[in-house]
């Protein structure tokens, strides 16, 4: 008899997720029963026996968050949870507490923002958010003639935060001709080394010294709001900065002002705090700020790399073959 399992998420968000080749491949392991068990099926007061011998779950988005007690009533069976999408910080901590083990695909959601990051700042070096022509403005560029801006030959990349994400950017800008700082308090110097980047100790020095400086902070109360004034305030004229990472790092309003005091320096956005930034809120308008919808992330057919990754790593668990991505509450305190 096989296992069982569920799908704990919307039809919608595992359909996104796991490829119907992905379904049935895990279908050849496991019995899944009916139905997407959302956070409203979980709530709706019904005792669910049927749940008591699920040992598996497989999730997305939209994941049901569970207490203890929750868990050890309603799954009592549970082994794992396979999470097709990126941080676990929302859910984890009561079934790692029970005993039940996490995995999460934050590696395959890694690559689309290491790619968006890349991407921006290969065009921030050559300064395309500041000179880019946008409708409305009767000017070719007023920003052409003196050329402000470095290029990517010997330009210094500021990368904060060396975990799967910044890592991977800094592995992807060896395709160039840059020279990468990184301030994370947790990087080791060998680990600096072996990455080819230079490790500075001082947070507010990355800015000073390099042209575009990109947030990849781990996002816990120890991160929030440790990009400041002190920081900001010593961003270069024509300086970017860059966050796909999480907004909470970063104190909106030194940002804004640094932004106003200096307009030749710009924000490239996909994260905000609140996101979408309050209404009203200066962000909106300033013509130095650039906002995305927290787009960095895994979409459309990226998505399914998600479900691809727990597959794999679902066979490597049943085979007793080493993970690569499971995620233990020690490895909290530093990821995303």
């Amino acid at each position: 008899m096989k296992p069982k399992a569920i799908f704990a998420s919307s039809r919608e968000a595992i359909g996104n997720a796991y490829s119907e080749s992905t379904k049935e491949k895990l279908s050849a392991y496991l019995e899944f029963l009916p139905g997407f068990y959302t956070p409203e099926v979980f709530r709706d007061g019904g005792a669910h026996p049927e749940l008591r011998d699920v040992e598996y779950i497989f999730s997305t988005w939209g994941m049901t968050e569970l207490t203890q007690e929750e868990i050890a009533a309603l799954l009592p069976d549970l082994k794992a949870v396979f999470y097709a999408a990126g941080t676990v910080q929302a859910f984890a901590r009561p079934f790692l507490a029970r005993g039940v083990r996490i995995f999460s695909a934050w590696g395959a959601n890694a690559v689309p923002v290491a790619e968006v990051t890349v991407a921006e700042i290969v065009l921030a070096n050559k300064g395309f958010f500041r000179t880019m022509h946008r409708g409305g403005s009767p000017k070719w560029t007023e920003h052409n003639a003196a050329r402000p801006h470095p290029g990517n030959f010997d330009t210094d990349v500021g990368i904060i935060g060396a975990g799967m994400i910044g890592s991977m950017v800094i592995e992807k800008l060896r395709d160039y001709r840059l020279n990468v700082k990184v301030f994370d308090p947790f990087l080791s110097d060998e680990r600096a080394a072996a990455l080819g980047a230079e490790k500075l100790d001082d947070l507010a020095e990355l800015f000073a010294r390099c042209h575009v400086i990109s947030n990849h902070l781990a996002n816990n109360p120890q991160t929030v709001g440790m990009i400041d004034r002190r920081c900001f305030e010593r961003m270069g004229d024509n300086a970017v900065f860059i966050n796909t990472g999480r907004g909470q790092q970063v104190v909106e309003a030194d940002m804004i002002a640094a932004l106003k005091e200096k307009p030749g320096r710009t924000a490239i956005l996909d994260v905000t705090w609140p996101e979408p930034p309050a209404a009203g809120s200066e962000l909106y308008t300033m013509s130095n700020v650039i906002l995305t919808p927290h787009n960095a992330g895994s979409i459309g057919s990226e998505v399914a790399r998600m479900g691809e990754y727990m597959l794999a790593e679902f066979e490597a668990y049943l085979s007793g073959t080493p993970t690569k991505y499971g995620v233990t509450e020690k490895m909290l305190a530093t990821m995303a």
